[in-house]
């Protein structure tokens, strides 16, 4: 792991945050996805978690930040029951635009931007990414704990050292 400066850190624990999103979305079996909790689906819990992250990772004060196309009113509220359901597709497909995006941001922040303010914004870019951390890991953390009360199952996660899996792999540890 490079770590000569603040934006090859932030980029490479956003990699592996990001990969443990997409490994957690696919520990969700079928049978889950639409189970309640907290008197909404799991799947909300996921939309609610990915919409965050791609609203607040860059900058929620963006005037061109375009809703995804699978949006309607209140779909990321947990506290509104919504008449619209996603698909595992939908989620998935939402989640690569997320981590595309994120991506291609990281790739061209430098340290010395990360104090700046984006256009429209009270918070620097720094406060934006770190709290997505937070937020993304406290989502991250609910749904993890429905799998493993619901399955008995605990979904992989890459901590601090270990390396990516490459190729087939087994998602639960």
């Amino acid at each position: 792991m490079n770590q000569n400066t603040l934006t090859q850190i932030i980029e490479e624990q956003t990699n592996r945050a990001l990969w443990e999103v997409k490994n957690v979305i696919d520990c969700v079996p079928e049978e889950l996805w639409n189970k309640k909790y907290c008197e909404m689906p799991c799947w909300k819990h996921i939309y609610h978690m990915l919409h965050s992250l791609d609203l607040w990772y860059i900058n929620p004060g963006d005037m061109n930040f375009r809703e995804p196309d699978i949006h309607e009113k209140d779909l990321n509220n947990l506290d509104v029951i919504s008449p619209k359901v996603l698909s595992r597709k939908e989620i998935e497909s939402y989640f690569a635009c997320i981590e595309t995006k994120i991506q291609t941001y990281l790739s061209e922040l430098t340290d010395e931007q990360l104090l700046e303010y984006p256009q429209g914004c009270e918070y620097c870019k720094f406060t934006l990414i770190l709290a997505q951390f937070r937020h993304l890991h406290s989502h991250m953390g609910m749904i993890m704990g429905f799998v493993i009360d619901d399955m008995g199952l605990w979904p992989r996660v890459l901590g601090l050292e270990n390396p990516f899996p490459d190729g087939q792999y087994d998602k639960y540890l």
